[in-house]
């Protein structure tokens, strides 16, 4: 998947799609994550990666929309004219959460409406953008459903009677149906077994790939990392501490603590 390419050359739009400067978020005296700054291009997919409580899962947050930071800017350009996206009404920055990016949570459950079915957690999204014809909502939900390998003859079923990885599979072809601009991922192999990790790993490469997609993926397994992503960012308590080239950042770490991790001395 991941050519390591300039990210510029990825694209021939002349601005980049997100531009970060100087985020940072604390609680209380404690550090979220400082100071964070860089720039994702379309079709960019960029890995951020650190042991549990480096900051990278509340940074995604930042970017996201979800929360607020305390200093700097997120800078969206999905539009004619860029989006500071904290600058904006509540109400139009949910809007763009559901229509110009997505979120595929670690935990399924909290991007999907368990007690609808799976074709209806699909619909919902195409709805949000303007879809009315329930024939073809119905049709897209279908094939969408099964490129993410769920058998058609599962569309009427509830997510809760879904497997853990068929339900993260549901979840992605929810963000995925109504083609973002961005897509957001927290752990999105985490908590599933090994063979269900590969398998989703498989897919989430062909669809990047596939849709051109720019993303931002938080994880803690560096084998996921180099597999999807272009790019690299190494946090620790809440910093950046290193951040390039996916296949150089881990074949020749700069810094002392993205040694440690790619030396798996850390337990991450």
């Amino acid at each position: 998947m991941n050519m390591q390419v300039n990210p510029q050359e990825l694209t021939l739009d002349p601005a980049p799609l997100l531009s970060v400067d100087g985020v940072s978020r604390f609680y209380g005296e404690r550090i979220g994550c400082a100071d964070v700054s860089f720039e994702l291009w379309p079709g960019e997919v960029l890995g951020i990666v650190g042991e549990s409580g480096s900051g990278k899962s509340t940074l995604l947050r930042c970017l996201a929309g979800i929360d607020k930071p305390d200093e700097g800017q997120v800078l969206f350009r999905g539009g004619v004219e860029p989006l500071d996206i904290y600058s904006v009404a509540e109400q139009e920055r949910r809007r763009l959460m559901r229509t110009a990016w997505g979120i595929v949570h670690q935990n399924p459950r909290d991007g999907l409406r368990m007690d609808v079915s799976a074709g209806g957690n699909v619909g919902e999204r195409l709805m949000d953008n303007g879809a009315r014809h329930y024939g073809r909502i119905r049709e897209t939900a279908l094939d969408w459903l099964q490129r993410v390998e769920i058998a058609a003859g599962r569309i009427d079923d509830r997510p809760r009677q879904f497997s853990g990885g068929m339900q993260q599979r549901l979840q992605i072809a929810r963000v995925l149906v109504s083609e973002p601009k961005l897509v957001f991922m927290d752990e999105p192999t985490g908590g599933l077994d090994v063979s269900v990790q590969a398998r989703l790993l498989d897919l989430l490469r062909v669809l990047v790939r596939d849709l051109g997609l720019a993303a931002i993926i938080v994880t803690h397994d560096l084998a996921v990392a180099r597999l999807l992503t272009d790019r690299l960012m190494v946090m620790k308590d809440g910093r950046v501490v290193e951040q390039g080239l996916t296949d150089q950042v881990l074949d020749d770490p700069q810094h002392a603590y993205t040694q440690l991790l790619t030396s798996a001395v850390l337990t991450v």
